[in-house]
């Protein structure tokens, strides 16, 4: 019977064997056995291993029918390794230089997944949440009846919620520093970029807020005009939304606004 410690020695050598042997032909193996080994660790999910082994073999079996294989496990290796920007790189080279391949839908829908999965948080960068959008646009109209559609959908609606949240916060920051000017710009561009977004309500309510500093802290030659500008902002969110949260608040700007313009007159 075996003891703990002998089970352990067996286990010891058996991955010694292993490594062995993976090392024996990364280093001396000939193609051929490379790319069993290859594909071998590949469906063992080993996929780093199986990548130094996909990579040294690929130029011997450019143009032949087995590449077509070999560049799939190698996007879905990178895939499944998290790196998500070499997924995506290889993915669509898959789709470009695979176009009647059997799996070029499930590498399209991947190619945009990568895209999603690099997708930084709201606060960095956007470029790649902006290039899994259009990746899914592009699948979604090639494939519109596909199984994968909702799952595609709600990355989209994700991805979008993302730069809508950056927007916002690119907007409200100009309020919070005071450049009213640009966060009521910025308000805008949010509200007519996404005409579905669920920050639409707050955004009115934000940009009442800036055209109403932006008017009351005014030069008298500017004063009347942007006062009249925070009126119709006031105006436009108790259209849209008249039973806001924010109407106490913004009731009582609106108050402030025309007592403002009534001195002017007098």
């Amino acid at each position: 019977m075996l003891t703990s410690k002998n089970l352990l020695i067996v286990f010891v050598a058996i991955v010694f064997m292993s490594c062995s042997k993976y090392n024996n032909v990364l280093n001396k193996g000939t193609v051929e056995e490379k790319y069993k080994m290859a594909t071998v660790l590949y469906e063992d999910k080993k996929f780093i291993k199986a990548l130094r082994l996909f990579e040294m073999i690929t130029p011997a079996y450019k143009g032949k029918p087995q590449m077509e294989r070999i560049q799939y496990m190698i996007s879905q290796s990178y895939f499944n390794t998290k790196d998500y920007e070499s997924a995506a790189y290889y993915f669509g080279r898959f789709v470009s230089n695979y176009p009647n391949s059997s799996k070029r839908e499930e590498a399209e829908f991947t190619t945009a997944k990568s895209h999603y999965m690099a997708s930084p948080k709201y606060s960095l960068d956007q470029t790649a949440t902006r290039e899994a959008l259009a990746s899914f646009q592009k699948y979604i109209n090639a494939y519109p009846d596909s199984k994968r559609l909702p799952e595609a959908n709600q990355m989209v609606f994700e991805l979008q919620y993302k730069l809508e949240t950056k927007a916002f916060e690119i907007a409200k920051q100009y309020y919070d520093i005071g450049y009213y000017e640009s966060a009521i710009t910025s308000f805008d561009n949010l509200t007519s970029e996404f005409l579905g977004t669920s920050y639409r309500e707050v955004a009115f309510f934000y940009k009442l807020k800036a055209s109403y500093e932006l008017g009351i802290r005014s030069t008298y030659q500017k004063k009347w005009q942007r006062l009249t500008a925070a009126e119709k902002a006031y105006e436009k969110l108790k259209r849209n939304y008249p039973e806001s949260p924010y109407m106490k608040e913004s009731d009582n700007m609106l108050k402030r606004i025309k007592e403002e313009k009534a001195i002017l007159i007098s």
